[in-house]
């Protein structure tokens, strides 16, 4: 009876080296464990912190909104001031110079001076 021989199966692996095993489920160490619980509270506590600082009572929105409001109280301040001083000149105008008193008193209540004469001219319809 002959001997029959099987074909070879080449392997890929180098000659010596281990076969390829599964992995076992290894339990994490207790420090591994509470290292990566220690990163991740401090992930959540620094993603708290930065969106309190964006947006909560006293963060940067609350900061630029109230940088705006001042500038808008600012405007209008300057702009009542603006108006004030030209009513307190022209009150001045008024108790002190007798042109500014003859003035309003021809404009507003149609006073003329004795001898004059007041011409009303009426346009006409057409």
């Amino acid at each position: 009876m002959p001997l029959v021989t099987e074909p070879r199966i080449e392997s890929r692996r180098p000659a010596g080296a281990e076969p390829l095993r599964r992995k076992r489920d290894v339990p994490v160490p207790s420090s591994a464990l509470r290292r990566r619980s220690v990163h991740i509270l401090l992930i959540f506590v620094t993603l708290v912190l930065v969106v309190d600082a964006l947006i909560g009572e006293k963060g940067l929105m609350e900061s630029m909104r109230a940088r705006r409001h001042y500038r808008e109280v600012t405007a209008s301040l300057e702009a009542l001031r603006r108006a004030n001083a030209k009513l307190r000149d022209e009150v001045r105008r008024l108790n002190e110079d007798p042109a500014t008193i003859e003035s309003v008193a021809r404009e507003e209540l149609g006073l003329i001076r004795p001898g004059e004469v007041v011409f009303i001219f009426k346009d006409q319809k057409k």
